[in-house]
């Protein structure tokens, strides 16, 4: 063979060699993840052709599948009270992807989870096709909608509710306002594309997860936290006893004075309990700057901030981190003792905080899928609790509970109270913006209630009156978010 010819018939050897190892990389080694990949027109295909599995809420489904017309996706997703359970559900759309539920539990819920293979090999033979599973949630229907209607009572409001068992760490519901209907772009057609669309461009920001993915300064609310660290490091060891911050507060370093609503009369000098009955912000904020920004730090990560809410485990469950920031100065600690400055929550960190205290000191994991189940209705995965620290001492939670119950039975959060019911509250307002008139505030309020039996609930309620008809004087955590945590905790105690 002469030179030019044997260079032809090397290369063309090599480009053959090419394009065998390139199918077999395509073929053994990318296959997975080619097979995966969500712009696969023949993964949504196979993802879409059966019905989808159920979520469940208190025994009944709130999702199902209904069939399309006109497209080779067979079946798309519905909702029932979308709105409502949007929040924990999430969404299954054929053009908008999926979240929270609906995509951490995509595999068992379309089949083709691992621990199905046994299932799917018998409905083949069998020649049912591929059978679903389905996921059972820890909500509780009625705490559901007390929140939900809570919540859409206030016109224009945007707020999140979330609601624990303090014992186990279960979610007893979690709602968001305003919400979304899951169903109406569930499809791939062009209309519910435009509807999708719209609730990405509208300001009241419906697809936002208030509960889980938005931070807000918390207020007051965190009161209840610096009371547990000031006891837990012996800052404070006598609940009753006067204190020496007087009011109108002076911001250390700061030519800046801080009074609080109920008036100095009542606030100079006050107890603990009297500071938490009344709100008093020179105590809390005291309290803070001579506890220093590392045991604030240190006892508000007990209760979880800068912490994961969910391990990685939980997929798109994930909670936005609250913060309690770094290399704070004197002032900045001072003014997180009364949940302002730098310092930042979801409503299901502060539900935990609560949750903790009256578990006293114990916060469990939180978690809202209780069991997984097969197509054959067999148990597949069942959560147990867990503890995910021992925040404060039991002492020191008792006495904080001392004086949320106080709280609510003589001071701000009396709205709350219910009959034969211990109920603990705490009340907040949230200024934001540099000027603190630049904005209107939030509305803050966390509770507990417990019965005799042990059975006990933890509430927070988050509010933000941007939209609503309402004077700003009118605005507090007490007077908004207090009759919703009641009708909550009603809700659970009550049945």
């Amino acid at each position: 063979m002469n030179k030019p010819l044997r260079a032809v018939a090397i290369f063309c050897g090599l480009l053959v060699l090419g394009l065998l190892i390139r199918a077999n990389w395509l073929q053994y080694v990318r296959a997975p993840e080619l097979a995966s990949d969500t712009k696969n027109r023949r993964v949504q295909i196979e993802q879409f052709s059966t019905p989808r599995g159920d979520i469940v809420v208190g025994g009944r489904a709130v999702t199902g599948s209904a069939e399309t017309e006109g497209t080779d996706l067979k079946f798309k997703r519905t909702y029932t009270d979308g709105p409502m359970y949007a929040p924990v559900t999430g969404y299954a759309s054929q053009a908008q992807g999926m979240t929270l539920l609906e995509k951490t539990y995509d595999g068992i819920l379309t089949g083709k989870d691992d621990r199905l293979a046994f299932q799917r090999f018998a409905d083949v033979v069998s020649g049912e096709g591929r059978r679903a599973g389905s996921v059972v949630t820890t909500i509780d229907p009625k705490a559901q909608k007390a929140a939900w209607k809570g919540l859409t009572d206030l016109k224009g409001a945007r707020g999140a509710v979330v609601a624990l068992d303090p014992a186990t760490g279960k979610v007893l519901a979690m709602v968001s306002a305003p919400s979304y209907d899951p169903s109406t772009f569930a499809g791939g057609t062009f209309n519910e594309s435009d509807r999708f669309v719209a609730l990405t461009k509208d300001k009241s920001k419906p697809l936002a997860n208030r509960a889980l993915r938005e931070t807000y300064p918390p207020g007051s609310t965190f009161k209840i936290l610096t009371a547990a660290a000031a006891l837990e490091h012996d800052v404070v060891s006598d609940i009753d006893a006067r204190t020496d911050a007087v009011s109108p507060y002076p911001l250390p370093q700061s030519t800046n004075k801080i009074g609080s609503e109920a008036g100095d009369a009542v606030c100079n000098k006050a107890s603990l309990k009297t500071a938490m009955q009344y709100s008093c912000n020179n105590v809390f904020l005291d309290v803070a700057a001579e506890l220093g920004q590392d045991k604030m730090r240190e006892t508000a990560e007990k209760f979880g901030f800068n912490e994961d809410v969910y391990s990685d485990d939980f997929g798109d469950m994930l909670a936005t981190k609250s913060l309690y920031p770094e290399e704070l100065d004197l002032p900045g600690t001072a003014l997180t003792g009364m949940g302002q400055g730098s310092l930042t929550s979801t409503p299901m960190q502060m539900a935990m905080v609560t949750a903790g205290l009256a578990n006293d000191g114990k916060v469990m994991q939180p978690y809202v899928v209780d069991e997984v189940k097969g197509p054959d209705l067999g148990t597949l995965e069942k959560t147990e609790p867990a503890v995910m620290s021992e925040a404060v001492s039991a002492e020191t939670a008792q006495k904080v509970q001392q004086m949320m119950e106080f709280t609510a039975k003589e001071g701000s959060a009396r709205r709350a109270q219910i009959e034969d019911i211990t109920v603990g509250g705490k009340t907040g307002t949230a200024q934001r913006g540099v000027d603190v008139n630049e904005k209107v505030p939030y509305g803050w309020f966390v509770s507990y209630g417990k019965k005799s039996d042990g059975t006990s609930v933890a509430v927070a309620v988050f509010i933000d009156p941007t939209d609503m008809d309402i004077s700003r004087e009118d605005i507090s955590g007490g007077g908004l978010g207090a009759p919703i945590a009641k009708s909550v905790m009603e809700a659970v105690l009550k049945q």
